[in-house]
């Protein structure tokens, strides 16, 4: 495998594939067209030069994939739009005449904000609250902050079991998978067709998936080390630490994306497993629909002549 640089999302119907600054967005319209929206967006870590730096520049990355993630979610869910000839609610009346065209900007910084805070709150302060009421019955910290973890990735189990039966979100899985296998598919030095791709893997190490789960993992490092007294305490230290834990899972992500040492495809395995959950085989409308979003930012065909030629490719991974 050869690290290609590219990395995408899931959104309604569709693919965002990036390529440095450039990404570009195909959604299956419910004519059955593939239509296609480019454009370039430059990151934090680009923008400010000590944004990029080692274990800062996960948070930044992060907040950063937030962005572009609801930019080109809206852009994909715009072709579902409801009839348009429906009365709105009246809270839409209010969003509307409070803020006009502004909405969509003021929409997407409220609905990242609520996202975040339902996070923290759900995978966060919800599995310390649960710990505690358990704690009387354990002695010892260092098995206080391992079965918070357990219950911290139990929560999370179940929320992604819980969703996953919910038919827009297998679509969204099944698309989420469509990704991987196209990503999978030039990396393993294979032409990009239907075919091709059809017979690639819908795991990869560089998976958003993977990245929380390695965050889940580390956090229960964290808080074995850092130890406070009192429920709120031990509340503020969690939040403090995302940024912390984030970042350096972000540092191990990336790593494991460039590597193919036993060591890291080792503790690659959970993130890997979890994707069982959050990827699906996805059709063949599903993979022409990620290998548009690939080659609108992406000559694979020269990347595969760069790293590949002369070599013999495998014809099944």
């Amino acid at each position: 495998m050869k690290y290609s640089g590219i990395g995408g999302q899931a959104v309604i119907e569709g693919i965002m594939m990036k390529n440095k600054q450039e990404y570009a967005t195909a959604v299956r319209k419910p004519d059955g067209e593939i239509e296609v929206e480019k454009d370039t967006y430059v990151s934090m870590t680009e923008k400010v030069k000590l944004f990029s730096l080692p274990f800062i520049r996960g948070v930044f990355s992060f907040a950063d994939s937030m962005i572009l993630g609801m930019r080109t979610l809206t852009f994909s869910a715009s072709f579902f739009e409801d009839d348009e000839e429906e009365e709105p609610g009246r809270i839409e009346k209010w969003l509307d005449e409070k803020f006009g065209e502004k909405l969509e900007k003021v929409l997407m910084p409220a609905v990242m904000a609520f996202s975040v805070v339902a996070a923290v709150v759900i995978f966060m302060i919800l599995p310390l609250g649960i710990s505690s009421l358990i704690r009387p019955l354990v002695g010892s910290d260092t098995v206080m902050a391992f079965l918070e973890g357990l219950i911290r990735l139990g929560i999370f189990i179940a929320y992604i079991k819980v969703i996953s039966n919910m038919e827009d979100i297998r679509r969204t899985f099944m698309y989420h998978g469509a990704e991987h296998k196209c990503i999978n598919c030039i990396e393993h030095g294979l032409e990009l067709n239907v075919d091709n791709v059809r017979a690639s893997s819908k795991q990869h190490k560089r998976c958003g998936t993977s990245f929380l789960i390695i965050v889940m993992m580390i956090s229960i490092v964290f808080f074995m080390v850092v130890r406070v007294d009192g429920f709120f305490l031990k509340m503020i230290s969690r939040i403090l630490l995302i940024p912390v834990i984030a970042g350096v899972s972000y540092e191990f992500l990336r790593l494991a994306g460039r590597s193919d040492s036993k060591i890291v495809n080792l503790l690659s395995k959970p993130g890997m497993w979890m994707q069982n959950m959050t990827t699906k085989e996805p059709d063949d409308s599903m993979i022409e629909v990620a290998i548009a979003a690939v080659e609108a930012v992406f000559d694979w065909r020269a990347y595969l002549a760069e790293n590949f030629s002369g070599q013999d490719s495998p014809q099944s991974l």
